[in-house]
């Protein structure tokens, strides 16, 4: 039996620690904050619980879905409401697209997203067949017109990394999206009415996910989950590493980091100085998250809210203080049954670069999106209660040359026996994402 430390306690790094646990090794999950999960988190508004992080996972791949059914929780998936898109002063449908790039012209005229300009020159469309890794912005702009990236793409990147479509990779963030626009046919079938839900949930929260993954590691001899204990220093001892904390020195054969860039890289600085150089150059967003509770029975709130929406996305060209709202009441059937007469909805603030808008107070991030949510709806009414999560430096950018950059990281780690990388900087942002890399980095060492 070996001894692993993982250090990081989010999502990738316990799903590291159970594949190495099953592979009969002994593990110490080294957490700095109070409670393990990361980005999957709860909160409390107006006395329900709800995610004040990640909501969702991809369904149509496995890992999630899996580590869900696996742990014994029940999954649920959203309800049919459909998106909107807040531009030139209306909720707008929000056509077919794959990452923003338009699959049905018509409809995208339909929705008076665009400006006749602006439909007109996606209509006139040019083939690209880039040679090298290119922004999604530039790809998109090239073939359907930058309003095109301003008005769709630019909100629809903002909800998965809150960046900028002319720095984000299309290697890295949207593969298949590179390989269709090099088509001269840009169409994809249309899912089949059977087709499985492209999302899913766990009833009662995400944040049940790293729950219900704490609980199973906590039950397995020879595993040990430390809190409050973040991690200052890793060296390098003969065949094994010594890794520093508030508490103390612990060694260990192998050892997993599943913590984000910029601590990984200065705990590598000695260990690997290469992938350390790699990893401080990935830049990471701020983002943060307003949860409000209305009631129902306000005068106007579910004539406002209630229309079958399940939220809109904003483009950063109309100049809006939210970037996004989720009506999580429309979206999650377990959310409108646990608020028995409130009606629960979130808004999200931050994109890479925005730093400074969201250095001001709570209260101050409830009234933009008060004033957001009021311009965009009509509502009028004030919340019987707000919740205010900030994910500061939360979400990684995979800018043009991702894939190579981290091609460099893990050949440098390699060389390292017993080192292992894993989480959101690698190789996906989403839940499912971070559990591959989570198992990923349990398989390098043995697990």
């Amino acid at each position: 039996m070996s001894r692993f430390i993982v250090v990081g306690g989010g999502i990738s790094g316990l799903t590291a620690a159970r594949g190495l646990a099953d592979a009969g090794h002994e593990v110490l999950v080294l957490e700095a904050t109070d409670r393990v999960g990361g980005k999957l988190r709860r909160g409390e508004v107006a006395g329900i619980t709800v995610d004040v992080g990640a909501e969702a996972m991809i369904n149509r791949r496995p890992e999630g879905v899996d580590l869900a059914t696996a742990v014994g929780l029940p999954l649920t998936h959203p309800t049919p409401a459909t998106s909107r898109i807040w531009t030139r002063d209306a909720l707008r449908p929000l056509p077919r697209t794959l990452m923003g790039a338009p699959l049905d012209l018509d409809q995208l005229e339909a929705s008076g997203i665009l400006s006749p300009e602006g439909m007109s020159r996606a209509r006139h469309q040019y083939i690209q067949h880039p040679d090298e890794d290119e922004s999604v912005g530039w790809l998109v702009a090239n073939r359907f017109g930058q309003e095109v990236v301003d008005r769709l793409v630019e909100p629809l990147l903002g909800g998965v990394y809150a960046g900028q479509a002319r720095h984000i990779s299309i290697r890295s963030a949207a593969p298949q999206l590179a390989e269709l626009l090099a088509r001269r046919e840009f169409t994809l079938p249309a899912p089949p009415a059977d087709a499985p839900p492209m999302f899913a949930g766990v009833e009662g929260g995400m944040w049940r996910l790293p729950a219900a993954l704490e609980a199973d590691l906590r039950e397995r001899p020879g595993v040990e989950l430390r809190y409050d204990a973040p991690v200052t220093a890793v060296r390098r001892t003969g065949s094994g590493f010594v890794v520093s904390t508030a508490g103390g020195e612990e060694a260990a054969d192998g050892l997993v980091l599943a913590t984000p860039a910029a601590p990984s890289a200065r705990l590598l600085a000695d260990v690997a100085p290469v992938a350390a150089g790699e990893l401080e150059q990935i830049g990471y967003a701020s983002v943060a998250l307003v949860t409000l509770a209305f009631r129902a029975d306000d005068p106007g709130v579910a004539e406002a809210l209630d229309v079958g929406a399940a939220g809109f996305l904003v483009p950063p060209v109309d100049d809006r203080a939210i970037k996004a709202s989720t009506f999580s009441f429309a979206k999650w059937d377990w959310v409108r049954a646990a608020a028995d007469g409130l009606l629960v909805l979130r808004t999200s603030l931050g994109r890479f670069g925005e730093e400074a808008t969201l250095q001001v107070s709570d209260e101050e991030l409830v009234g933009a999106s008060l004033t957001d949510l009021g311009a965009a709806t009509g509502l009028a009414a004030s919340p019987v209660d707000a919740v205010v999560q900030r994910w500061g430096g939360g979400l990684p950018q995979y800018w043009v040359g991702h894939l190579d950059r981290v091609a460099r990281i893990r050949a440098a780690v390699a060389e390292v026996p017993g080192l292992a990388v894993c989480g959101a900087a690698y190789d996906g942002v989403g839940i499912a994402a971070c559990i591959a890399s989570g198992h990923r980095a349990a398989g390098e060492l043995g697990g």
